[in-house]
């Protein structure tokens, strides 16, 4: 049965993939320009990214190793969406990966990473009020906590030394309403 997706025809799907972490899906389609082709895509589960700040305007970061990079990369606090509610979801990473929990939390909207082939939603948040317990990663995480000021964050951005798109966009919406 033929399904349509804006200018394309998708004749046929099929699953060729599926872990914990993602779905790859291979579709057969009548291309735009009226060609057949195949397309593939990724569904990722929802997720939320977080930035936690203090009263001095330190932002609570990650540094972890990253299987696919092949090195440690610094990040925002993220992961998905489970059986809860984002701002729950929210919650839980942060406590789980840095041991912060907040009083104050401000959503800034989603982004959609990679979207010529994905399906990667996140939520954005930001963490203030905070306060500090033992962190409870998963066993498979090694994660050490970065501290910096905001203002020295937003120049690591700038200058390409902190490159995970929710760590990037939630610092420098940080700088503006903060």
């Amino acid at each position: 049965m033929k399904k349509k997706n804006g200018d394309w025809t998708i004749k046929a799907t099929e699953k060729r993939f599926e872990n914990d972490f993602f779905k790859v899906f291979e579709d057969d389609v009548i291309a735009p320009d009226g060609k057949n082709e195949k397309y593939a895509t990724i569904d990722f589960p929802p997720g939320v990214s977080v930035l936690p700040i203090d009263e001095e305007n330190n932002v609570y970061i990650t540094r972890q190793f990253r299987y696919a990079l092949g090195r440690d990369n610094v990040e925002a606090v993220a992961g998905a969406i489970e059986s809860e509610g984002r701002l729950a979801a929210a919650r839980r990473e942060v406590r789980e990966e840095l041991g912060i929990e907040a009083e104050d939390w401000k959503y800034l909207g989603k982004i959609e990473s990679d979207t010529g082939i994905t399906n990667s939603r996140c939520h954005l948040y930001l963490a203030r009020k905070l306060t500090f317990k033992k962190s409870n990663p998963e066993t498979s995480e090694n994660i050490k906590l970065v501290k910096i000021k905001l203002d020295t964050a937003v120049e690591k951005v700038l200058k390409g030394e902190i490159t995970h798109p929710q760590a990037c966009i939630l610092i420098l919406k940080a700088e503006k309403l903060v």
